[in-house]
């Protein structure tokens, strides 16, 4: 799934190359991924594109009319970019791609989605808030105003495991379940650790942890074409998708816990102190 960093590194993309051009095309595909129906798809075209900003894991493309295209990628979705739009007619249910926007210098691109499981989110509004996605987000842990001390609020008196609490779209925007995975890492944290039971040290080392990983990861998907960030971001993973592999720090075998169709990563010598962590509906360490 993309993640802050990557969704920053589609809305830059966006911003450098869209802005100032006039929307051409606006075709859905995947009708099923429109979840509004006020204004309609089609007032997007013939408005101009005039910002792009990211909210959490939303990419929202502001226009002159004041109308906002916002989109979420979900777990399999993505953004193709063609500086040369494609003139083959997309056809419904035949194909990945959700939505195809064209801009009037011929490029444009593709929302598709992989896989059988549908949830790539498309939204046209007047306010990116309308979108109740955006309108529950939790603040940005990158903002200027997530200090140390808003950081701590938050994680006050929450009997919740750590690795939820990161993943909680309301409370922290943006981080899923693969820069957890990488935060906690780098803090030395176990994923099951209760956000409550943290002291005044630990939610120092791990708001450090956030802050670093998120901005190294944004660093590196800066000025990246979309087709180059997910590779980059396979890279900059210490723990996550690794399992099996020696943990860059300590060199201790990268575990993994399943849960659902996902899975978390981490390293027992750094995070567990040696200990396996239990299956998942335990939820709690091996003796």
């Amino acid at each position: 799934m993309p993640e802050m960093p990557e969704v920053q590194g589609l809305v830059d993309f966006l911003a450098a190359r869209a802005t100032g051009l006039e929307i051409t095309k606006a075709t859905m595909a995947s009708f099923s991924a429109l979840k509004t129906y006020d204004p309609p798809i089609d007032a997007l075209k013939g408005t101009t594109v005039t910002a792009a900003r990211r909210h959490g894991k939303f990419v929202d493309l502001e226009t002159d009319a004041g109308t906002h295209l916002v989109f979420h990628l979900a777990k399999a979705g993505w953004l193709r970019w063609y500086e040369q739009l494609p003139a083959t007619v997309i056809r419904p249910g035949k194909t990945p791609i959700a939505l195809r926007v064209g801009f009037d210098d011929g490029s444009g691109f593709d929302l598709t989605e992989a896989g059988t499981k549908k949830s790539l989110a498309v939204y046209v509004v007047r306010d990116p808030a309308e979108v109740p996605g955006v309108a529950r987000l939790g603040p940005d842990p990158l903002d200027d105003t997530f200090t140390l001390e808003v950081f701590a609020g938050l994680l006050a008196g929450r009997r919740t495991q750590i690795k939820g609490v990161l993943r909680d779209q309301s409370i922290i925007a943006g981080v899923g379940n693969a820069y957890s995975d990488e935060i906690l890492h780098a803090a030395k944290m176990s994923p099951y650790a209760l956000a409550a039971n943290l002291d005044d040290a630990d939610v120092a080392r791990l708001y450090d942890a956030m802050r670093t990983t998120l901005t190294d990861a944004v660093t590196q998907a800066s000025g990246k074409p979309p087709a180059d960030l997910k590779d980059a971001k396979r890279r900059g993973m210490a723990v996550h998708g690794r399992r099996g592999e020696a943990c860059p720090v300590c060199g201790d075998e990268v575990r993994s816990v399943f849960f659902a169709d996902n899975s978390l990563e981490y390293c027992p010598t750094c995070q567990t102190g040696g200990k396996l962590v239990a299956d998942r509906r335990l939820s709690r360490l091996l003796k």
